[in-house]
């Protein structure tokens, strides 16, 4: 499974359910993209070494940014960006998903919804 950027949020909030369903998880992975994000929005040093060291300690493999996936991606932003809204950094991720043959994890359903080869499971905090 691949696991949105608002999972990794819900866990640092103290949400018990994101946090069971990432141990329930035995392939965990998150996109490069939310990897970034994750660290771009960190506060400070601790919080980078907290977000290394949760990504470190629950074996996420971090899957890169691939010519496929850019190539997917920017084919998501022309087919769904006017209609549904998706943002480059959404379609990255989705992407990654698709490439990857993995399920994509998220709260966001209105961020994907319109994604029509996505596997995806919603997550309800």
């Amino acid at each position: 499974m691949i696991f949105d950027t608002d999972i990794f949020i819900w866990v640092q909030r103290g949400n018990e359910k994101a946090a069971d369903l990432i141990e329930s998880d035995d392939q965990r992975c998150l996109s490069i993209q939310s990897y970034m994000e994750l660290l771009q929005n960190a506060k400070n040093k601790t919080q980078h070494k907290y977000i290394k060291g949760f990504i470190k300690d629950f074996n996420f493999t971090t899957l890169p940014f691939t010519e496929n996936i850019g190539h997917r991606a920017a084919i998501y932003l022309e087919e769904y960006t006017l209609a549904s809204g998706i943002r480059a950094g959404d379609a990255i991720i989705a992407a990654t998903a698709v490439e990857n043959n993995l399920t994509l994890v998220s709260s966001n359903y209105k961020h994907f919804k319109a994604i029509k080869d996505l596997d995806f499971k919603k997550f309800k905090p």
